[in-house]
């Protein structure tokens, strides 16, 4: 290591020395695989020894394209191990939506112009269309296809750059944020220090969230491996289809570190029965973060409230911010209490920008304040800071802030100054705490005056016949109108015929009315699938403005074996051959 700065690489040969912890990954039937430290840098090793023979050297980048599996795993180490940039992307689990998932694919390959694409034996069938337009000149290969012999050490600091990964997209399509050795390292070394200490001083953590997103691979495998402990691995379809398996993993292996976003605490409030939780106890669970998109504080107390009866302590969840560009986190709330909101006058917030307390205003849930390392100030256009209690842009500094974005020297210096990263997203201080009131760009403009989707959205969410989760709220500014409208796209439960969809809208419209005191001029409501969204699960609100507008917003064509079989075969045909590539 140079200057004192571990890189990825040091921190998996110092693991490499624990036995007796590592990563266990469950299957759908939630029978585990054991992979002790030891043993997956063994597995990486052997595998970056095939990669050097291939010809991949240090700066290369190789994206990744693999559902969570050991696959991954060894792929990551193995890149990192060769002092590549490993790019994880995500695999195309909306089967619906295939044509849509190559052009995503294609264009954020083109743009870190890998050397090579690696890819899940299963998953490479259908990258034909993506990997022939950015034409990687290794092609697309599976693990099996590469040699397994010797590695050659390289030597890496911790400037070195050691990952890119994709922004969520959620305003615009996704960036490749670029992250030194050193950011990374500083991101788990910063969240290892966060948490209490546990019982036997050693945390183990179970995570479900997909490895191609910051908080399942940064914030679950690398603080594992940095501490080193041990993290249980749930693949995100299991979660989605059984949520109760998180639940009980937590409670199996008497974990002390989870996380989720909003949505995924809300789905086991809805979906998990009684009877799947036989034998849980959730007493061991310490933190459970809350991060990653908007918290609403009603799904988090009825969280606390539904499964407290199995062990669940009140101040377990925890909300947090970050984002991609800062390796993960940026604030968090406190530890050791049940999580905090507060009331705000809605009229004070959306007329003048400032933050007044009030018994029945708008109730936002504090994002806490920053983790060590961490600075956050909140300033206006000209980034000439605010006081507290106005609202203005979110900037924040610190150890593990991007480089830049890869290959996009423009739009880094729009966002990156001084050392302070613009967030893009809104908020205030209060009383020292971090409150955020949505993304710049996805602000609704209402006759002159500013309000957060958030919370119209949250409001369809009592309607019945609504899927949870579901909605987004824009506004825009028609051709001749004399002021800006606000339609509500809202998708119906799966089981909802479309004979009821115009009073769901009629309850949508009043639900929100009541919530917010906004008149909603549009509301929609369109078959479950239809609203876009980013690789993370994140709703698209302004590219579901755009389709809308153009009346493109439709459901995805059901996925049958014949039009499955047919992608394969376009997709075989499409993808280019490579000397001593086979189709794995």
């Amino acid at each position: 290591m140079k200057g004192n700065q571990p890189t990825l690489v040091d921190l998996l040969r110092t693991a490499s020395s624990h036995q007796e912890v590592g990563l266990r990954i469950l299957d759908r039937a939630e029978r585990a695989s054991w992979y002790p430290w030891p043993r997956v840098y063994e597995r990486a090793r052997e595998l970056c020894g095939g990669l050097q023979r291939l010809g991949i050297v240090p700066g290369d980048r190789v994206a990744l394209v693999f559902p969570t599996s050991i696959e991954f795993i060894d792929a990551f180490f193995a890149v990192t191990l060769a002092g590549a940039l490993p790019v994880p992307l995500y695999p195309p689990v909306r089967l619906a939506r295939l044509e849509e998932y190559s052009a995503r694919t294609a264009r954020m390959l083109s743009a870190v112009s890998p050397k090579l694409v690696l890819a899940d034996e299963r998953v490479r069938r259908l990258l034909g269309p993506a990997v022939r337009d950015a034409a990687p000149d290794y092609g697309c290969r599976t693990l099996r296809s590469l040699n397994r012999e010797p590695e050659i050490s390289m030597a890496l600091a911790g400037d070195d750059l050691g990952l890119i990964q994709f922004s969520s997209g959620t305003t615009v399509d996704p960036k490749p944020v670029a992250l030194s050795h050193r950011a990374v390292v500083s991101q788990a070394i910063a969240l290892n220090n966060h948490w209490p200490d546990a019982p036997d001083h050693l945390h183990s953590g179970v995570s479900w969230l997909p490895l191609y997103h910051d908080m399942g691979l940064i914030g679950c495998v690398i603080t594992a491996l940095e501490r080193p402990g041990t993290m249980t691995l749930i693949p995100p379809e299991v979660f989605l289809t059984r949520p109760a398996v998180w639940l009980r993993a937590i409670s199996r292996y008497r974990a002390t570190v989870s996380v989720a976003p909003n949505f995924g605490y809300g789905l086991c409030t809805e979906k998990i029965r009684d009877d799947e939780l036989e034998g849980v106890d959730l007493s061991s669970w310490v933190v459970g973060l809350n991060g990653a998109e908007p918290v609403v504080p009603r799904v988090v107390r009825q969280f606390q409230k539904r499964f407290g009866s199995w062990g669940l302590r009140p101040e377990t969840l925890t909300p947090v911010y970050g984002l991609s560009e800062a390796a993960l986190a940026v604030t968090f709330s406190s530890i050791d209490r049940p999580f905090a909101s507060r009331m705000f006058d809605r009229e004070a917030l959306s007329r003048d920008g400032i933050a007044v307390e009030s018994s029945d205003g708008i109730e936002i849930a504090s994002a806490g304040r920053p983790i060590d390392g961490f600075e956050v100030r909140i300033v206006d256009g000209c980034r000439v800071d605010l006081a507290e209690s106005r609202i203005g842009r979110i900037l924040v500094r610190g150890p593990s802030l991007m480089d830049g974005y890869y290959g996009r020297p423009d739009d880094t210096r729009e966002v990156l100054q001084g050392g302070w990263l613009d967030t893009g997203d809104l908020g205030f201080l209060f009383r020292g705490d971090l409150y955020l009131t949505g993304r710049a760009k996805d602000v609704l403009i209402l006759r002159g005056r500013s309000h957060s989707p958030t919370e119209a959205e949250a409001a369809t969410d009592r309607v019945e016949g609504v899927r949870t989760g579901c909605a987004v709220a824009v506004s825009w500014l028609p051709e001749g109108a004399d002021g800006e409208i606000m339609a509500l796209l809202v998708e119906a439960a799966r089981e909802v015929p479309e004979s009821e969809f115009s009073g769901i809208a009629e309850g949508c419209r009043a639900a929100v009315r009541a919530a917010t005191g906004l008149t909603a001029d549009v509301v929609e409501i369109v078959p479950p699938g239809t609203l876009p969204r980013t690789s993370s699960g994140k709703l698209r609100r302004q590219e579901a403005l755009r389709r809308h507008l153009r009346g493109e917003l439709s459901p995805p064509s059901p996925v049958t074996p014949l039009r499955l079989a047919g992608a394969m075969l376009r997709s075989s045909l499409a993808m280019p051959r490579t000397a001593g590539e086979s189709d794995g």
